[in-house]
């Protein structure tokens, strides 16, 4: 359990990053940061793994104060994927992924070995262990990074707008193997995006932040689709605009189909059921 009580940051320009950030993130689930530019989400994540430290208040993990933690042992025990994979160019695929073990003094043959098992893991081919990140896909480095971040089994995994980088075929796959190994794996992931789709996909619990880190909701996808706590909330998933308000269109054709709308008429979907619907009885 990571626990935030009362921490806020202020840079050394005066910049409020983040203003007395106080909540928990459970255990075994995946917490979504959420806003835009500024809103602090990347600060309060980089300070789980004290790449930031925290002007004031206490950040826990298992109860224990990271504040009195050495810094690289702590980063060693938290798994972190970046945006644009962060892999190290010169290394193979397999190198890169056995990089902590090895740091932690696993013998690299036994980090190598985990390192392929861990391949498959988040979906890559064995016969990539040998190429080198640029002799991949943006898909498959990014792939490679969770790989990384896995590769000393930590409890905690940090991911800073992980698939931001990567076309949007690309980033939909990536989304549900996250989901897939979520389910697998049950760690407690924190997630960073701007992009609110995203986090009602992934999140167990969805956090919403205004400027200089402040709160302006925290729940379930399902609490804040249901009812946005302030008008800021409404705007920020599109509520007030009609965007979230779908609706059942029957269409009758070769066979009946019945499609799932947006409020301007859009088709977003095809009812489960509907003869068009992938799984669906024919008969």
């Amino acid at each position: 359990m990571i626990e935030f009580q009362g921490v806020s940051k202020v840079f050394d320009d005066g910049t409020r990053a983040v203003d007395d950030f106080t909540l928990v993130l459970p255990s075994h689930k995946t917490t979504v940061f959420v806003g835009s530019s500024g809103s602090g989400k990347t600060t309060l994540l980089r300070m789980i793994n004290r790449m930031v430290d925290p002007t004031g208040g206490r950040i826990l993990i298992d109860g224990e104060d990271i504040a009195r933690l050495d810094p690289v042992r702590l980063r060693r025990r938290i798994g972190y994927v970046l945006q644009a994979a962060g892999l190290l160019p010169h290394r193979t695929v397999v190198d890169n992924i056995a990089t902590v073990p090895r740091l932690n003094g696993v013998p690299r043959a036994q980090a190598r070995a985990a390192a392929r098992e861990l391949l498959g893991t988040v979906g890559l081919e064995e016969s990539l262990a040998m190429r080198y990140p640029n002799q991949l896909s943006g898909g498959q480095q990014q792939r490679v990074g969770v790989a990384r971040a896995l590769a000393a089994d930590p409890n905690v995994l940090l991911m800073d707008e992980p698939f931001g980088a990567v076309d949007p075929i690309v980033r939909a796959e990536l989304q549900q193997e996250l989901n897939r190994l979520q389910r697998e794996l049950g760690k407690t992931i924190v997630f960073v995006t701007h992009d609110i789709d995203e986090a009602f996909l992934l999140a167990d619990q969805v956090v919403i932040l205004k400027t200089g880190g402040v709160v302006a909701q925290v729940g379930t996808p399902g609490q804040i689709l249901s009812e946005p706590a302030e008008d800021f909330v409404a705007s920020f998933i599109g509520a007030d605009a009609g965007k979230r308000q779908l609706y059942l269109q029957h269409r009758q054709g070769d066979g009946d189909v019945t499609l799932v709308v947006d409020g301007d008429g859009r088709p977003t979907g095809v009812l489960a059921g509907s003869p068009a619907a992938p799984g669906a009885d024919p008969r």
